[in-house]
């Protein structure tokens, strides 16, 4: 080995030159790229040209709608071209240019729509001979430039697995190796920006359009720190309906990347925070896509009546989007059936579920089998299931927001029509219902008329304090007269048996209810009190037992 002349090396040079001490932190490369002082390999871009109409939107593509459009032409154009027999195209073999034995490499198989070729600088003849397409061999060798660039492989190599792949795979040693990367012209600058990226860490580009170009460059070339880098600056931009609609509609290899899932999480939250009151945004819910619905189907705080409403919703939006019917069960058996939460639908809507075909009849029998043994459970056991899901994606057992709060019903024919009502309130709902609130029960039926239970925070008879009421109240129906006995009953201790609070008859017209402003005959500080028996675990046990009157 020879010698190194130390005489030679002044270090006063250093200090003369452009280095400076921050391009010589950890990790950033910048002072690097493209210098040939500091790359082992050269990179030669061949830039093609891309077809009038993705010209044509590609510069008009200052906003996100206008990205979508011109990606959606994209896809439209590469599944045209994947048609065409390329067999004497060699836009999928990688080597190394320069030497006349070629090494092959091994390619970068992308999930996306947009081949990225790493390429030989020719094809054999025979190659040339099998094409069927002469048009399509005459597209590939249409490059409209060339750009070359110094690089380092183990700076690539160690930001991407792509380039490890390309790097280290047997190219014989030599001081000029050379790459060829073939892109569309489309392409060219969030292919130089991942590049920049790749040195510094940084990237120049702000906009939400650019960043999604750069983004999906970072997926095509494995550079999942890009992708995080992207994700987090989109993130950081203001979120709209057709912004966060296009996160999730991304190509799929985009959206499986651990990298993108801040960014489709935020976008799932945002919408589902935006269209929560699906009845207040009907007509627009309506219209959404799939990956829409789907964010807010998964919310825990959809403010509808009931999941009776929601399964309503879901069969409505479904037959709007899929009028095929094969299509219809396909789109709800594989995709929107896992976001409703049978186990909080009344029975009578079960019943419903079980005879509808739009679902598969294996799909709808095992979710109402679901639903009734966790109607079934004991509340403690119902708590414990749903809190065995709140972390993962599947959120079957767990309550929403409902308007109508769900209650377990016992129905018996003999000796006399009669049902039992179990009412569970958090202590939080009841806090809320200060100072003058009320919560409603789902409806529950008995002779064929239909019921509800009410809880209300309001003064007592005397007007001296604030208590706690239970009413058991009929569905408007006409001038139907209904009579029943009834009983009003709390639970203090989960051992324990239901306590008797009242009972008495009354007769029902529509729209009239029964009930007791004080249930508990204790002022509502004293109800609510953190010590109050009243409460288990937090929650306000209560049962309603009614029984047809002759």
């Amino acid at each position: 080995m020879r010698e190194a002349n130390l005489d030679l090396f002044d270090p006063r040079t250093v200090m003369d030159s452009d280095y400076t001490a921050d391009a010589g932190r950890d990790d950033d490369f910048a002072f690097a790229f493209n210098d040939s002082n500091f790359s082992d390999r050269v990179l030669r871009i061949e830039i093609m040209a891309d077809s009038p109409e993705a010209r044509s939107d590609a510069d008009a593509c200052h906003s996100l709608a206008d990205w979508a459009r011109h990606r959606k032409r994209r896809r439209e154009d590469f599944k045209k071209d994947n048609a065409v027999d390329t067999s004497g195209c060699p836009e999928e073999r990688i080597s190394n240019c320069t030497q006349a034995d070629h090494d092959d490499g091994v390619g970068h198989e992308n999930q996306d729509e947009e081949t990225v070729a790493m390429i030989e600088e020719s094809a054999s003849g025979d190659e040339a001979a099998n094409s069927n397409d002469s048009n399509w061999s005459m597209d590939c060798s249409t490059v409209l430039r060339v750009k070359t660039l110094h690089i380092s492989s183990p700076i690539l190599a160690a930001k991407s697995p792509f380039f490890y792949k390309l790097f280290s795979n047997g190219m014989r040693e030599s001081e000029q190796r050379h790459v060829t990367l073939r892109i569309n012209a489309s392409e060219e600058a969030a292919l130089m920006d991942l590049l920049n990226f790749m040195y510094s860490n940084t990237l120049s580009v702000t906009t939400a359009p650019a960043l999604l170009d750069v983004l999906m460059a970072a997926d095509k070339f494995e550079v999942a720190s890009c992708m995080r880098h992207c994700s987090r600056l989109l993130r950081n931009l203001p979120m709209t309906p057709e912004s966060a609609l296009l996160y999730l509609e991304l190509p799929s290899s985009v959206l499986m990347a651990d990298a993108v899932q801040p960014l489709t999480d935020a976008a799932k939250q945002f919408l589902a925070a935006l269209y929560k009151d699906i009845n207040k945004f009907h007509d627009e819910v309506m219209n959404l896509p799939l990956a829409g619905i789907e964010a807010i189907l998964s919310s825990d705080d959809l403010q509808v009546a009931s999941e009776d409403a929601v399964y309503d919703f879901v069969l409505r939006w479904a037959r709007s989007q899929y009028p095929k019917v094969e299509e219809r069960r396909e789109i709800l058996g594989s995709r929107l059936a896992r976001y409703i939460r049978f186990p909080y639908m009344t029975c009578r809507k079960l019943k419903k579920v079980l005879g509808c075909n739009e679902l598969d009849h294996e799909l709808a029998s095992k979710v109402v089998l679901e639903a009734l043994f966790f109607k079934a459970e004991a509340p403690h056991r119902q708590r414990t299931l749903a809190a065995e899901e709140s972390a993962t994606t599947n959120r079957r057992f767990i309550e929403r927001a409902y308007k109508y709060r769900p209650v377990k019903v016992v129905e018996f024919e003999l000796p006399r029509q009669q049902c039992v009502v179990y009412l569970d309130l958090k202590r939080e709902e009841c806090l809320n219902l200060f100072p003058s609130g009320r919560v409603y029960s789902q409806a529950f039926h008995l002779g064929g008329q239909g019921f509800f239970l009410s809880a209300h925070c309001n003064m007592d008879q005397q007007s001296s304090f604030h208590c706690f009421g239970l009413f058991l109240g009929m569905q408007e129906k006409g001038s139907v007269t209904f009579a029943v006995d009834y009983e009003f009953a709390a639970r203090s201790k989960p051992t324990e048996d239901f306590i008797s609070k009242y009972k008495g008859n009354y007769t029902f017209t529509g729209g009239k209810a029964v009930g007791y402003r004080n249930l508990f005959a204790i002022p509502w500080t004293s109800f609510v009190a953190a010590d109050s028996l009243y409460f288990i675990n937090g929650i306000l046990h209560l049962r309603a037992e009614l029984t047809i009157r002759h």
